[in-house]
């Protein structure tokens, strides 16, 4: 297997990297602590492509592969997870969904302004009762004719109140189950369209997440992605890659801790030697580098199997499940090495922390990605 990124790759790494220090660093505490959706770094990013990564340059994409992608998400996690996960919701979710499944008319409309950066996409599956159940949509939309009729609720959706364009998944069919559902694309400003407080979060706070409410939203037909009764197929296969991004994500955040915590190691001093030369701290940071390296590996199989067109459901589901698992355990021992420093804003570590607990969470907890992975192994 040839373990060496391309020339291409390392710029585009390197490019992030930059970003990341001179554009998110500055300012990072600040919007964390003021809940401060990152506007400026946002449309940055959209000039340099990152907005619409993996998007055919027709449609004013970037034209890059699923490893480039990876590689910036996990240079921006490291330093800011709130502007990370916009980046990763528009990418993967978003212009994936669109790209992959749209008619031609859509990705005119739709999929050209995301690709740039110049409006910005949501994806809305989650419901008040149907988080992990995709299946049971309590939002409907009813068949008008030329439209659909929506009615419901969506929450904790990433790039709540900042999107232009949503992607909804609703029940038009309920006999059918989940053969009835259909993915419509609904525009902000539409009558009917309410967005709700934002939520107080523990992590990724920079990042807006509210619910939705819809209220007899007239979506015409024409929005509908695909055939009637795609939705929830269009739903579960956009997911699969969308955890590739989540695993990036966790795989930078446990990444950005690592280095923030042998840094400490090696200036802190105990009993006359920095504290990197006590066995009890080499021997962390000696496992956190060796879990991170094994996640960085299953994310980069996972986007490296998207690339060349193979299955690859079961690949980011592993990636997901262990990497986040693994910024999560590495953010604790980085606050755990920083001691009592750790505990304050400062010196980030405690903000990573934060943030790490959600990348359990979103794109299907880990126990769904036990479900998706043990199916896939048991066929």
């Amino acid at each position: 297997m040839d373990f060496q990124f391309t020339e291409e790759h390392l710029m585009i790494q390197q490019a992030a990297r930059d970003f990341a220090q001179t554009e998110l660093k500055p300012g990072v505490i600040e919007r964390d602590e003021h809940q401060k959706f990152p506007t400026e770094q946002v449309r940055k990013l959209g000039e340099l492509g990152f907005m619409g990564m993996m998007v055919d340059p027709k449609y004013n994409g970037a034209g890059m592969d699923v490893i480039s992608y990876v590689l910036v998400m996990e240079e921006l996690s490291k330093i800011d997870a709130s502007t990370s996960v916009v980046v990763s919701v528009n990418n993967s979710l978003v212009c994936y969904g669109l790209e992959a499944y749209a008619n031609e008319a859509q990705k005119q409309k739709y999929l050209k302004p995301l690709a740039t950066g110049e409006k910005i996409g949501a994806f809305c599956l989650s419901e008040p009762e149907a988080g992990s159940d995709a299946t049971s949509q309590h939002t409907t939309a009813e068949d008008m004719g030329d439209y659909y009729l929506l009615n419901g609720t969506k929450n904790w959706i990433t790039n709540g109140s900042t999107a232009s364009i949503y992607l909804v998944i609703a029940q038009t069919h309920p006999e059918k189950g989940s053969h009835g559902i259909n993915a419509l694309i609904v525009e902000r400003g539409m009558e009917g369209f309410a967005i709700g407080p934002k939520e107080n979060k523990l992590g990724i706070r920079g990042s807006d997440t509210h619910s939705l409410m819809f209220t007899d939203v007239k979506v015409p037909k024409e929005n509908r992605i695909g055939a009637d009764g795609f939705g929830f197929s269009f739903a579960m296969k956009t997911l699969e890659g969308g955890r590739i991004g989540i695993a990036a994500q966790a795989l930078g955040i446990a990444s950005g801790a690592f280095e923030l915590a042998k840094q400490y190691a090696k200036e802190r001093k105990t009993f006359g030697k920095p504290i990197s030369e006590h066995q009890a701290i080499a021997f962390k940071l000696a496992d956190m580098a060796t879990e991170i390296e094994a996640a960085r590996l299953l994310v980069l199989k996972a986007a490296w199997l998207k690339d060349q067109g193979l299955p690859y459901a079961q690949a980011s589901s592993m990636a997901k499940l262990f990497a986040s698992e693994v910024a999560m355990k590495t953010t604790v021992e980085a606050v755990q090495i920083h001691g009592g420093y750790g505990f304050v804003k400062e010196y980030h570590v405690e903000r990573l922390m934060r943030d790490a607990k959600i990348t359990q969470i979103y794109e299907g907890t880990s126990e769904i990605q036990k479900v998706v992975i043990s199916r896939e192994i048991l066929r």
